[in-house]
């Protein structure tokens, strides 16, 4: 009796079940959208450029941070100067006279970044940086001989304004504007590497060409970044 009511009740169920309706699949999580409730990783490389003794000079950069709900980034970076300036610090007591200076610096930073405004195709944003780092003058004598002042420690601070436009779901391009203040340096130092910045970048959203290649959309997808998908219809 006990064997015969348990079948009865599992043929029940088994009858409830295939009644029911089924449960509609639920949607991919767009992670393009500017407020997101959960985090992703971001990459970029950072192109900066500076007008420095009257020479546009390029600093080289990557950067890896983790975005926060689509409003806070924060991570790391590591830049360097991609061609020597000239300084006007007054050279050591034995160099020639004659010979040329050019000086160099390496630095990482630790950044934040808050969107003010933005749509998941593009958006407005305050990136602020702080590095550390070393520089060094590298003199040439006129006989071809090659002298490196010993490495000094260099702080910098960097306020900026940027913003970028999503090509793609998985890539964007950027531009910004700020400027370099460099600190506890010598004065004459501190003179030659701070000055105005300009920037390019390419931003590469991890998370997002993790989810395309996963769910095996088409590489260039647009999905959620027209405005009708991010814009209630009346």
């Amino acid at each position: 009796m006990k064997t015969l009511l348990r079948t009865a009740l599992l043929s029940l169920s088994w009858l409830l079940a295939q009644a029911a309706p089924a449960a509609p699949a639920s949607e991919p999580v767009d992670t393009s959208r500017v407020r997101q409730p959960h985090r992703r990783l971001v990459f970029q490389f950072d192109q900066r450029y500076s007008l420095l003794q009257r020479e546009m000079v390029g600093i080289n950069g990557l950067k890896l941070g983790v975005e926060w709900r689509g409003r806070l980034r924060t991570g790391v970076g590591l830049y360097f100067l991609s061609s020597a300036i000239n300084t006007r610090a007054v050279p050591p007591s034995f160099v020639p006279p004659g010979s040329t200076d050019k000086i160099r610096f390496r630095y990482g930073v630790l950044y934040g970044e808050y969107v003010l405004v933005g749509t998941p195709r593009w958006e407005l944003s305050t990136p602020v940086q702080a590095g550390l780092g070393y520089y060094y003058v590298r003199y040439r004598y006129p006989d071809g001989t090659v002298y490196h002042s010993p490495r000094r420690t260099i702080w910098l601070i960097e306020p900026t304004v940027g913003g970028h436009m999503r090509v793609f779901r998985w890539v964007g391009l950027g531009a910004g504007v700020g400027y370099r203040q460099a600190l506890l340096t010598a004065d004459k130092l501190e003179d030659d590497i701070s000055g105005v910045i300009f920037y390019g970048r390419v931003k590469l959203f991890l998370g997002d060409l993790y989810k395309v290649v996963r769910g095996r959309e088409p590489l260039f997808s647009q999905r959620g970044l027209h405005r009708s998908d991010y814009q209630p219809r009346p």
